[in-house]
């Protein structure tokens, strides 16, 4: 059992928790809770942690008998909650080997110029990009493509928020976000943008083919480059004084929208 925080594979846990070029680097990234490690796929598993009281309980050791042994380690409660990067730790954690796709593996999959997809410029919020994705893989979209500027998607607080959901909807960062447009185009997948001076409610729109919705900044939303290039301009109703949605409450509504149409 580990009990010193000194120890080099705890250091290095932390830093994997903390720092995204380490998490880079080496081509991991860090889940934590019961349920982001029975999903994690067993293949890509690099280390498994779990505190001394989770060890300990019977009822803990069916979920631990999945795990590969000699990946696992049993670390003292006081030095798995100084790895923990939740306020109460559910006592496991693993190291995983991240998931990388390329945005052809995305359009090019089965079925992909039917699909929906979801384009996001700049979001910043880990809590924002991890509840979209856990929200587009509810409604069944494609994948996700993101411009270089979006938050980390394998920071701990998005993995948290995608509840899974990042071991199963494919998605790439892009570093040229106008040639992003041209080669969806290429695609047949339609590009929307949500924005304020959209013409159409997003409701009276058909999404039937391939469509990809895009979503600007929290702060600043789509850039006039971004919105200028998109084939359509929809928007969302609102009333009241409310001036803009939440980023993920936009993109949900605008995801379901469409798989209400292809169901």
């Amino acid at each position: 059992m580990i009990t010193s925080l000194t120890n080099a594979k705890i250091k290095n846990v932390i830093q994997l928790l903390n720092k995204s070029k380490q998490r880079r680097a080496q081509n991991v990234f860090v889940v934590e809770g019961i349920r982001m490690a029975v999903e994690a796929p067993r293949d890509a598993l690099r280390e498994i942690y779990v505190s001394e009281n989770f060890w300990k309980k019977k009822e803990n050791q069916q979920v631990l008998s999945t795990f590969p042994r000699e990946r696992l380690e049993v670390v003292s409660d006081e030095v798995f909650r100084k790895m923990s990067d939740t306020v109460t730790p559910q006592g496991i954690l693993c190291v995983v080997e991240r998931m990388e796709y390329a945005l052809l593996d995305l359009l090019e999959q089965k079925g992909a110029k039917q699909g929906t997809y979801l384009v996001l410029e700049d979001i910043q919020d880990p809590g924002n990009l991890g509840t979209m994705m856990r929200t587009g893989e509810g409604a069944g979209i494609s994948g996700i493509i993101m411009s270089k500027g979006c938050v980390d998607l394998y920071n701990p607080k998005t993995i948290r928020s995608t509840m899974g959901s990042v071991y199963r909807v494919p998605f790439c960062y892009v570093e040229d976000m106008q040639k992003l447009m041209s080669v969806l185009k290429e695609h047949e997948i339609t590009t929307y943008a949500a924005h304020l001076s959209g013409t159409k409610f997003y409701d009276k729109v058909k999404y039937h083919g391939g469509t990809a919705f895009l979503i600007g900044n929290e702060g600043n939303g789509l850039s006039e480059e971004l919105t200028n290039a998109a084939q359509v301009k929809i928007r969302i109703p609102m009333e009241g004084q409310v001036e803009s949605l939440n980023a993920a409450i936009s993109a949900g509504i605008l995801m379901y929208e469409a798989y209400r149409q292809k169901r």
